[in-house]
């Protein structure tokens, strides 16, 4: 069976990649497996989430983010990796793809098993045909001497499938959202619209502000966890609108449970995700989600509407709608939603990550 595993990250910073590195990091140190992060930096807010089981290379000399800085790390990687030797190498996320490129370059006998990540969406309407060409050629030239690639949904792993062609193996992997002992979910109270995420733009708060704004129920409140360089313009947008007092932005927060708890209903208003687990957080918290048309998880995840509405793209009058539909209707039954993402719970899906590892070892001798 696979006893190591290399997990190659720019730095512990904020977001969807880094969290599930970190999450499977800690989860597979502590089943006895020796997991070792090479970074580029030793730094960010991920960093406390691998435990004290785990062993951080910080690479020499630090690499920060930069121009340039994803080939440097690859480089550096590789020369470190060729040095001490694991069994497999996780490459977490479409960011760190280059480094798959990389590490596939080394002598056989040196070479560990390489399993990528697809994180993030592999077709986006707002590329347009010119632009996915040349993704696709990217992505072959990146991807093709990797061993495995693991896809978070069935659409994404079809789609890579019909990009990469024949060469890795493909397998699809819940996303490990959720601790094993997530806390049960618990009755909706209060009025309050919750939302997570970056501050950034692609993220589509935004809309949901002026969705929010278009409720025409005063005593309503607006919460979005998270930090980035949108904060002050979504403030002042609230300003502009004259819901300021009812729009709450508290910062990044490491769990969003005491807010869904508080909450009647999640939103997620991005323009493009590959598959977000914090719609997957909000289900298990037993919320009903509203969704942007924006990855195919959206339709996985919520199947017949049951546990939600999905919504157009940038369309905050579709958005207000959906919102003002759901809050005039009684709330769902809590331990349904729940049960429905049980799969995307950390400890099997590790298990599923050291299976894979190790069927595309044999694979190789084989």
């Amino acid at each position: 069976m696979i006893s190591s595993v290399g997990i190659v990250l720019h730095d512990f910073s904020l977001g969807g990649t880094e969290r599930i590195a970190a999450r499977l990091g800690r989860a597979w140190a502590s089943i006895g497996v020796a997991v070792t992060f090479y970074c580029g930096v030793d730094d960010g807010p991920m960093r406390k989430l691998i435990g004290p089981q785990a062993r951080v290379v910080p690479l020499d000399p630090p690499i920060p983010r930069g121009k340039g800085s994803m080939q440097r790390l690859a480089a550096a990687a590789e020369k470190a990796i060729a040095r001490e030797r694991v069994d497999a190498v996780f490459v977490p996320g479409n960011y760190h793809w280059p480094v798959a490129h990389r590490l596939s370059r080394l002598p056989i006998d040196q070479r560990p098993v390489i399993a990528a990540q697809i994180s993030a969406a592999l077709r986006k309407q707002q590329r347009g045909p010119v632009k996915e060409f040349f993704y696709d050629l990217r992505m072959r030239r990146l991807l093709r001497d990797a061993d495995g690639l693991v896809a978070l949904s069935d659409v994404a792993a079809d789609q890579a499938r019909a990009i990469v062609g024949e060469g890795p193996v493909v397998r699809t992997i819940a996303t490990p959202a959720l601790d094993d002992d997530v806390a049960p979910p618990i009755d909706a109270g209060g009025m309050m619209i919750v939302a997570a995420g970056r501050l950034v733009p692609e993220k589509g708060f935004g809309t949901l502000i002026e969705a929010f704004s278009l409720l025409p129920d005063p005593t309503l409140q607006l919460t979005i966890v998270g930090a980035g360089p949108d904060e002050e313009r979504l403030r002042g947008l609230a300003r502009s609108l004259g819901i300021a007092d009812r729009v709450d932005l508290p910062g990044y927060q490491p769990d969003i449970r005491p807010w869904l708890d508080r909450g009647r209903l999640f939103v997620l208003s991005s323009d493009y995700e590959g598959y977000p687990a914090v719609l997957i957080e909000a289900l298990a918290a037993g919320r009903p989600v509203i969704a942007t048309d924006c990855t195919p998880a959206t339709d996985a995840l919520l199947g017949s509407r049951t546990f939600g509405e999905v919504v157009p793209v940038g369309d905050a009058a579709e958005m207000a709608g959906a919102m003002y539909e759901m809050l005039a209707s009684p709330p769902p039954v809590p331990q349904p939603l729940a049960e429905a993402v049980t799969p995307h719970r950390l400890g099997e899906v590790a298990l599923a990550y050291l299976d894979f590892f190790e069927a595309l070892r044999l694979q190789r001798r084989g």
